[in-house]
């Protein structure tokens, strides 16, 4: 979403992309506008970056959607459309499976590390183990 204050800013990862809906409302264009503002060229998948265009991200088939990362769009904005203060606002998107299941993933890596942070004042070797049990018996 753009707005009249602040600058560029957009999320810390690169998986943040914004399709044309999202640009069409931020740039508050026609669908149209933001696809001839778009640089595309049916005869080659991934064009050389064009400062006068708004450069999508690496597609790697012609029916890939075509996204933007929230940086290039605020670029554009600024450079091209000659707005004055661009601020992009990237909200998270839902929950997906994978992020799901990466949780989970991370949660059992923390009860993992917990456990061996308790573990690690007891013996872990076979010979400190021996030598605790020789200290437990008595001399005959």
């Amino acid at each position: 979403m753009l707005s009249g204050q602040g600058e560029a800013a957009g999320g810390e990862s690169g998986d943040n992309l914004i399709g044309i809906d999202e640009v069409q409302r931020c740039l508050n264009r026609s669908r149209a506008s933001v696809y001839r503002y778009t640089n595309t060229d049916p005869r080659n998948l991934n064009p050389p970056f064009n400062p006068r265009k708004l450069n999508p991200e690496y597609r790697s088939d012609q029916k890939d959607p075509l996204l933007f990362h929230p940086n290039e769009v605020a670029r554009f904005a600024r450079d091209v459309l000659r707005i004055k203060e661009v601020t992009v606002e990237v909200l998270n998107s839902p929950s997906t499976a994978t992020q799901q299941l990466l949780s989970s993933i991370l949660d059992e890596l923390r009860s993992i590390r917990s456990l061996l942070s308790e573990a690690e004042g007891r013996p872990t070797s076979l010979e400190s183990r021996r030598d605790q049990h020789d200290q437990a018996r008595p001399a005959a």
